[in-house]
C-alpha cells in the first residue's frame, strides 16, 4: 500500500515551484475584441442558424475578422448575407467576393434588383436603393431561417442606434420595438424568441470609429482602396460629393469635377458621399478621424438626412 501523502509541519511551506505571474491586463482594443469574440461564440452556442451581414464596409470587414479568430482553427459556424442594392461600388464588391473566396467563406446575396424587376419593389424619384433593402433582407431571414444575424452597428454612428442593444429583439415582422428590448447586465444575454421573431446581434456595439481604425492598423486588416484618398470624378448635391453611375446622377445641371477624396462609410452610390481629404495611409486616416467632430453618417450619408427620426422609422419597418 502506497503511504499518504505527509502535510508540511505547520508553519513550514511545501516546496513549491516559482509563483505564477498575473496576466498583463488587456489593453482597450484587446478588450473590446474580446467582448466581440464572446458575443460571438454566445450566438453560436445559442442558436441553431445565424448570417453575418457582409457588406465589404471596413466594419463588416473588421467583424469577420474578428469572428475568424474567434472560432480558428474552426471554420465559421454561420454564412455571410449581402443585401445588394445594385448600386454598390463596383471596388467594394470586388473585395467582398475576393475575401469571400480566400477565406472558402459562403456568401449569401439578396438582390434588390431581382426584386425591382419582378415588380415586387419600385424605383424611388431620388434614385436611392437603401431604403428598398429592407424587403429583400427580411425575406432572406424568413427563407434562411435565422434566429441571429450579426450587424456591423456602433452606438456612435447615429441616435436610433445608440438604443440598441446587443441583441436586439425582432418581431415576427422583423420590427424593432424599442420598449421590447431586454437588460443586459454583466454581459448576460437573453436569446429566447418565439416562433417568427429573430434577433439583430451587434458585437461591434462598443466599438467607435476611431477604435474600427486603430484595430485596423493593429491587426494589419486590408481595406477597399476606396476608403483612402484617391482622385475620382464627383459631382455636388446637398452639400456631398456623390460618384455618377447608373442610379442617376448627375443630373443635367449638376457638373462633374475631379477631387482628391476618400469615404468614410460606403453603401449605395446614390447616397453615399465622399469627403475631401488627402488620408492615404492607415495611420493618416486615424488622424483625421481622431480631429474630426462630425460622425460618418452625419458627413456622408444622404439618407440619414431626411430626418431626424429616418433610422428610426427605417429600423421600425426592419431595417438594420
Amino acid at each position: 500500500m502506497t503511504a499518504p501523502a505527509q502535510l508540511a509541519p505547520a508553519g513550514r511551506p511545501g516546496r513549491r515551484g516559482p509563483r505564477p505571474q498575473p496576466a498583463p491586463p488587456l489593453t482597450h482594443l484587446e478588450t473590446l475584441e474580446a467582448e466581440a469574440a464572446h458575443i460571438f461564440r454566445e450566438v453560436a452556442g445559442e442558436f441553431d442558424r445565424s448570417t453575418l451581414l457582409f457588406s465589404g464596409g471596413k466594419d463588416s470587414i473588421v467583424m469577420l475578422h474578428v469572428a475568424l479568430k474567434a472560432f480558428a482553427p474552426a471554420p465559421l459556424p454561420f454564412s455571410l448575407l449581402h443585401v445588394d442594392t445594385g448600386h454598390n461600388f463596383p471596388e467594394v464588391i470586388a473585395y467582398r467576393d475576393r475575401i469571400v473566396e480566400k477565406h472558402s467563406l459562403r456568401l449569401d446575396v439578396a438582390s434588390v434588383q431581382s426584386y425591382i424587376d419582378d415588380g415586387t419593389l419600385q424605383e424611388r424619384p431620388d434614385g436611392t436603393r437603401n431604403p428598398l433593402q429592407t424587403v429583400p433582407l427580411l425575406d432572406a431571414i424568413r427563407d434562411g431561417r435565422f434566429g441571429a444575424v450579426f450587424g456591423g452597428g456602433r452606438r456612435d454612428e447615429e441616435k436610433a442606434r445608440a438604443k440598441e442593444r446587443v441583441f436586439s429583439l425582432r418581431d415576427e415582422f422583423g420590427a424593432w420595438e424599442p420598449r421590447r428590448q431586454r437588460p443586459e447586465l454583466w454581459q448576460l444575454y437573453n436569446g429566447h424568441h418565439r416562433p417568427g421573431e429573430h434577433f439583430r446581434v451587434f458585437p461591434l456595439s462598443n466599438w467607435t470609429e476611431l477604435d474600427v481604425w486603430q484595430y485596423i492598423e493593429h491587426e494589419g486588416i486590408e481595406l477597399p482602396q476606396i476608403y483612402f484618398a484617391h482622385w475620382r470624378e464627383v459631382f455636388r448635391r446637398d452639400g456631398m460629393w456623390l460618384a455618377p453611375g447608373d442610379w442617376g446622377g448627375p443630373r443635367d445641371d449638376e457638373s462633374l469635377c475631379e477631387r482628391r477624396v476618400r469615404y468614410r462609410t460606403v453603401g449605395d452610390m446614390s447616397c453615399t458621399g465622399a469627403i475631401d481629404s488627402s488620408a492615404s495611409t492607415v495611420g493618416e486616416v486615424i488622424a483625421e478621424i481622431a480631429a474630426s467632430r462630425v460622425t460618418e453618417r452625419g458627413a456622408s450619408r444622404a439618407d440619414d438626412r431626411l430626418s431626424e427620426a429616418a433610422m428610426e422609422d427605417r429600423k421600425r419597418e426592419g431595417y438594420f
